[in-house]
């Protein structure tokens, strides 16, 4: 299940580049970013309510709270820089860079989560590194 997840992430992403690249023509940046977190954040609590998990937030540890905290505010971060991104330049070499997230998260889960490095995870980091340069250079 988890795999059919990722896929439809994948593919939502995409489509969310491609009608952020269409809808951001012509409007700030840092607006388009507000409204789409606005959207996001009505369509996230309606999934709360929808399922009935809002009684949960009461049992949402300290640690918890920091640490979504600041996983949104990067998050924020994120998308500021990426919608900016996207305004100035082609989708199609935005995209690939944004990307790299993949290769940093395996570095930073290496070094901060102490998950495991294979020889496949490194060959897979080299082959996306490379391939996101050779899309953009």
């Amino acid at each position: 299940m988890w795999m059919l997840l990722a896929i439809l992430s994948a593919f939502f992403a995409a489509l969310t580049s491609i009608l952020a690249k269409i809808g951001i023509e012509g409007v700030n940046s840092n607006l388009a970013t507000a409204i789409r977190t606005c959207v996001v954040l009505l369509m996230a609590w309606g999934m709360v309510f929808l399922t009935d998990t809002q009684g949960g937030i009461d049992s949402i540890s300290r640690k918890s709270w920091i640490f979504l905290i600041l996983s949104g505010l990067a998050t924020g971060a994120s998308w500021i820089c990426y919608y900016k991104a996207l305004q100035l330049g082609e989708a199609s070499k935005v995209v690939p860079i944004d990307k790299l997230s993949v290769v940093i998260t395996l570095v930073l889960a290496f070094v901060f989560l102490h998950e495991k490095v294979n020889a496949k995870s490194i060959v897979g980091c080299v082959l996306i590194t490379v391939g996101t340069l050779l899309m953009v250079l």
